[in-house]
């Protein structure tokens, strides 16, 4: 399956099950099982290194304002399935610059867990091994080299900001919905993002913390079974204001 023939079947499911996201999965998970295994293979891989291309603090700083609570990590996880979910068009221009997230209606609470499953369900059901355990390192990193060819990434959408600041860097989606929703409680001087919780720093580097129960793969590529975490050697630093565009 190439990245066409992806974005094509995202589009068809998504015109034929509209916001019905549990439709959608049956939809995807009938079609991959009815076009083979190598099929499914392919779709799994490929959804799996576009989640991971969306992984910038700035989309996640996005759908922290669009969601009434804030977004946890594993939140993200599933919002950057929901974003493939919504086609290729969206999905660029979020990368392009979040704020245009602002033109998209959300439902389904901007989350699509099952998504990130089908492709290693129907390839289970026809070959009774997993996706997950057959994901070749080298294999998915030339798909990533190749798939990011497409990308146009926002200048400065690897950092996060801090709340105070978003007006400034996305605009349009607080205007439309606010920061007030979400906020960090009284004294803290840097909003961390772990497990969905607020932490105190006493720097301003961010500093991730390992879940129970989670596990790396190659380059920290997730192996959904478990919780996902990716690597951070390079940990960004909070910019300043003006610090760069986001």
């Amino acid at each position: 399956m190439s990245k066409d023939a992806f974005w094509a079947l995202i589009q068809e499911a998504k015109t034929a099950c509209g916001q019905d996201l549990n439709a959608m999965e049956d939809y995807l998970r009938e079609q991959l099982v009815s076009m083979g295994p190598a099929a499914a293979k392919n779709f799994h891989d490929i959804l799996q290194t576009y989640e991971d291309l969306a992984d910038q603090y700035g989309l996640w700083d996005a759908v922290s304002v669009i969601k009434e609570y804030g977004c946890s990590d594993d939140g993200f996880i599933d919002f950057r399935a929901w974003l493939i979910a919504q086609g290729k068009e969206v999905y660029m221009n979020a990368l392009r610059d979040p704020d245009t997230l602002a033109d998209i209606e959300p439902y389904g609470d901007c989350c699509f867990e099952c998504l990130s499953y089908v492709g290693d369900y129907a390839y289970e059901q026809l070959t009774g091994r997993s996706a997950y355990d057959e994901m070749e390192p080298d294999r998915i990193e030339k798909m990533r080299d190749e798939l990011k060819k497409d990308i146009v990434y926002k200048d400065g959408i690897q950092y996060p900001r801090e709340p105070k600041d978003l007006p400034r860097f996305r605009p349009r989606l607080c205007e439309k919905y606010g920061v007030s929703r979400w906020h960090p409680p009284p004294g803290t001087s840097t909003f961390m993002r772990s497990a969905g919780c607020w932490t105190r720093a006493r720097s301003r580097t961010w500093l991730p913390k390992k879940r129970k129960g989670a596990a790396l793969g190659e380059r920290g590529i997730r192996h959904r079974r478990g919780p996902r975490l990716r690597s951070h050697e390079n940990c960004p630093r909070f910019l300043p204001l003006g610090a760069g565009g986001l």
